[in-house]
């Protein structure tokens, strides 16, 4: 029987951007993906976060929603355009108090808030001074988290520096798909992420120099998981070795992140295929970068499947009939099992799900209502393999559904749906949806087994 820890957070997740809309409201100024949007044929439709699921309008009714579900955590993200419009420099009084108003709520709903600092909404006027490329780009960060942690520490108790840098930095600077649309050789991608590092790092100490309560921080990575073929000793090793291995002069993998956060040092593979391409690293710079954090939180949507090959690995590819979700990513629910399992063996730190998710082709039914049973099979799947990493006693401290609502997914526009509650972007309504139901159930009966009232039925609902 698999029996959560009692203080497990059970949560649901959002972004600023993607649902928040008033993008010129109240003395918000525009970010990087404001005008990405504007750039003919960066997203999808011609979409943008304008207006979307407005949630700046909508808020008290979205955290009504999560009461009903009841989770008891909430992760969401600042914006910090909203918060000072130029990045630095003058605060803006009305953004400020959405977020008090917003914070309030959830906290009298029972719902803790954990707050990203960052979830890619970079304020459009760092970047017209260089953005990440800047040498101050890391003090901007660090002003912008003191401010915040005046602000709402004395309630918020739960915080992430950063979300995904590997999106934001090799999507978003490198690739181009995203914003801000560069499109960077790879010396001024590492200098970029150096820099991101630094702000991660500065961040954290910040959090420690200034927060008024006991708090818990950590970081939302990309997971670039790789889960063995068979559980064959020489498979699992495989998948382990193909994890952490950087083969490519990019930074679209796992340990350029997570070695210099929690270990202290760059990763020796990734050293020897960039040495070339390095910026300049100063003597404390990895010591700024090395700050102790209480978790690591992963991702999890996919995962290659892997078999052993002699010394090294080879990718399986996938069959043919294979499930996918609407963003064509294959369905590989042991990739919550094994990711976590291997960050934290390798890592030693204690594991959050800070998202998991699917997209799906979602649609109002004539009943009125939406009927999502793939998205259901997804989360029952998947959470019966994180069951499993709580069995063999990992800390795993909490799961968070991506995402509460449809949101916009960056440069897929409004097209992909993965929200419990579906959004008509033409009238603001909400409709839950069949797995809003499930996972309010699975929330439910998670709490009686670790109340200690199991029973057979509450096991079968995993």
């Amino acid at each position: 029987m698999i029996k959560f820890p009692k203080d497990f957070a059970w949560g649901v997740a959002a972004a600023s951007y993607q649902i928040e809309g008033a993008a010129l409201t109240d003395g918000r100024k525009p970010s990087v993906w404001d005008t990405f949007c504007r750039k003919p044929g960066a997203v999808k439709n011609g979409d943008c976060g304008n207006v979307g699921p407005d949630h700046y309008h909508h808020w008290r009714e979205d955290v009504n929603l999560m009461n009903e579900i009841g989770v008891n955590a909430y992760r969401l993200s600042l914006a910090w355009p909203r918060i000072i419009p130029d990045g630095i420099g003058k605060q803006n009084p009305e953004g400020i108090a959405f977020y008090d108003r917003l914070i309030d709520e959830l906290l009298e709903k029972g719902i803790e808030p954990w707050i990203t600092l960052f979830h890619w909404d970079y304020p459009n006027e760092l970047f017209l001074k260089g953005g990440w490329l800047n040498p101050d780009s890391s003090d901007w960060f660090a002003e912008y988290t003191r401010l915040v942690i005046d602000l709402y520490s004395d309630r918020v108790t739960h915080w992430i520096t950063l979300n995904e840098p590997q999106c934001f930095i090799h999507y978003g600077h490198q690739t181009g798909i995203h914003a801000p649309g560069l499109k960077l050789e790879i010396s001024d991608v590492l200098k970029a992420s150096h820099n991101v590092l630094l702000a991660h790092g500065k961040a954290v100490q910040t959090v420690w120099a200034s927060a008024r309560k006991p708090f818990k921080i950590g970081i939302a990575q990309a997971s670039i998981f790789s889960v063995p073929e068979t559980e064959s000793v020489e498979d699992i090793e495989a998948a382990k070795k193909a994890t952490f291995s950087i083969l490519k002069r990019d930074t679209w993998n796992t340990s350029w992140w997570a070695d210099p956060i929690i270990l202290g040092h760059y990763p020796e593979d990734g050293l020897r295929i960039m040495h070339d391409s390095m910026p300049i690293i100063l003597d404390n710079d990895m010591d700024i970068i090395h700050q102790p954090i209480d978790f690591y939180g992963v991702n999890v949507y996919s995962a290659d499947r892997v078999r052993a090959d002699g010394n090294h690995w080879q990718k399986v590819e996938p069959e043919s009939d294979v499930l996918c979700t609407a963003m064509g990513w294959t369905i590989v629910p042991e990739s919550i099992y094994w990711g976590p399992k291997f960050i934290y063996e390798h890592y030693k730190i204690p594991i959050v799900i800070t998202e998991n998710g699917m997209a799906n082709n979602d649609e109002v039914g004539t009943d009125g209502k939406i009927h999502d049973p793939q998205r259901i099979d997804y989360m029952r799947k998947h959470l019966q393999e994180l069951g499993k990493v709580i069995r063999e006693n990992l800390p795993v401290q909490g799961y968070f559904y991506w995402s509460i609502m449809d949101n916009f997914e960056w440069a897929e526009g409004f097209d992909k749906r993965f929200g419990l509650v579906y959004v008509d972007y033409q009238t603001g309504k909400r409709i839950p949806k069949d797995s809003f139901e499930w996972y309010r159930n699975f929330i439910r009966n998670s709490r009686r087994k670790s109340s200690g009232n199991s029973s057979e039925r509450c096991f079968k609902t995993i």
